[in-house]
């Protein structure tokens, strides 16, 4: 049996409130499409929108878009997600610690990266002054 092309969709969107949710419904279409089961459907919806989230927050972004690529590979699906903003060191970030969070006073958000390794195999990130690009990999 001939092995099946891999399908990419491209989806761009304005960094603006809730955009993250037009984000989650075209990957709840490609998940559909995978045959995902539904708690990694839930997965890939929750990544994409912290890192979404992220890059709204925190990219500094010129242009105040963010781009996103599905690739739907026969095992796998990948999810890259780019910026052009200012970039930042990965290596740099703390490691959030709860008890530090209930702490009162304290900001409690700073989990975005923490809950999209948890909810995908595995996420990759790529930063610079050019931007930043997060590659994440949802096995079947």
């Amino acid at each position: 049996m001939p092995k099946e092309p891999e399908k990419e969709i491209h989806l761009t969107i304005p960094m603006l409130q809730n955009m993250e949710l037009a984000a989650t419904k075209t990957a709840e279409a490609v998940a559909e499409v995978m045959h995902l089961d539904e708690e990694k459907t839930t997965e890939v919806s929750m990544a994409i929108i912290e890192a979404c989230l992220n890059s709204f927050e925190h990219s500094r972004s010129r242009d105040r878009k963010v781009y996103i690529t599905f690739r739907v590979k026969e095992d796998r699906l990948l999810i890259i997600l780019k910026d052009y903003g200012g970039g930042f060191d990965p290596s740099k970030l703390e490691e959030p610690k709860m008890e530090n969070k209930l702490k009162p006073g304290v900001r409690k958000r700073g989990w975005g990266l923490k809950l999209m390794e948890s909810m995908m195999d595995s996420v990759e990130i790529e930063s610079g002054p050019q931007g930043t690009t997060i590659t994440m990999t949802k096995k079947k």
